[in-house]
């Protein structure tokens, strides 16, 4: 009889034959969400991730220029519809995964208040930024600045980080006492993880819709199909939702 604790090891190989591994590119305000979706995708398909964050459009670059990705979750709808018909994507795979929210948000948990007001005093030095030309939320930020009428009276004291997470960086360790930040990247169980925020009436900027694509190099890559299709289901939809996207 064989001990109770014992796997044959023909067993072994053949469930690590059925677990894939799949590279993608994911925009850098959706990193929290990712790393829940990860384990989830893990404990559910056998599957793995390996997640390189960025700004949408310096991932994008990198796609066009061949990057080895499966799948691209981007920060806008534009790069995925493009990849699809410039070919390097799957024909009709882009789809919405989430929308995002901009907000203003402090390390100083009574430097932010409520309205926004703090934009229009002298009661800091620098206001962070992502790129506008490269990451969606950096563009939004600009938008709202200027539906404001504040652009003269900000530009400079503005520092533009690379990414959204480099401009969230920036605050985080003070080297900007506010900047302009994705929701997602200060909310823990749907509450503030810390400092103090405010969120930005979506009329001042235009919708961040966040759509994701199926990238060539997956089409045959059974963990890359499964993510695709484990984005679209209601359980992960609401797991999303606590990070204070909207979900269409």
């Amino acid at each position: 009889m064989l001990p109770p604790h014992f796997i044959a090891p023909w067993l072994c190989v053949a469930t690590c034959c059925l677990a894939d591994q799949s590279h993608i590119a994911v925009a850098a305000n959706f990193a929290e969400p990712i790393k829940a979706i990860a384990s989830v995708f893990e404990k559910t398909t056998g599957h793995t991730l390996v997640v390189t964050l960025g700004a949408t459009g310096k991932l994008y670059a990198q796609i066009k220029n061949g990057a080895p990705f499966d799948v691209f979750l981007a920060a806008n709808t534009g790069a995925p519809v493009a990849l699809e018909k410039d070919g390097q994507a799957k024909a009709g795979s882009s789809f919405n995964y989430a929308n995002g929210k901009l907000v203003l948000w402090s390390a100083d948990a009574v430097k932010v208040d409520a309205k926004g007001e703090v934009l229009k005093g002298n009661a800091f030095r620098k206001l962070a930024y992502a790129n506008p030309k490269t990451a969606p939320y950096g563009e939004a930020a600009l938008q709202a600045i200027d539906k404001l009428g504040l652009t003269t009276a900000l530009t400079p004291k503005l520092v533009q980080g690379e990414s959204i997470g480099q401009a969230f960086n920036f605050v985080h360790t003070g080297n900007a006492e506010i900047g302009f930040v994705a929701l997602s990247q200060v909310l823990e169980g749907g509450r503030l993880k810390s400092g103090s925020m405010w969120v930005v009436p979506q009329r001042l900027y235009s919708p961040i819709q966040q759509n994701a694509v199926l990238l060539n190099r997956g089409v045959n890559n059974p963990a890359a199909v499964a993510l695709v299709k484990l984005l679209q289901s209601s359980n992960i939809k609401e797991l999303i939702r606590s990070y204070g996207y909207d979900i269409e």
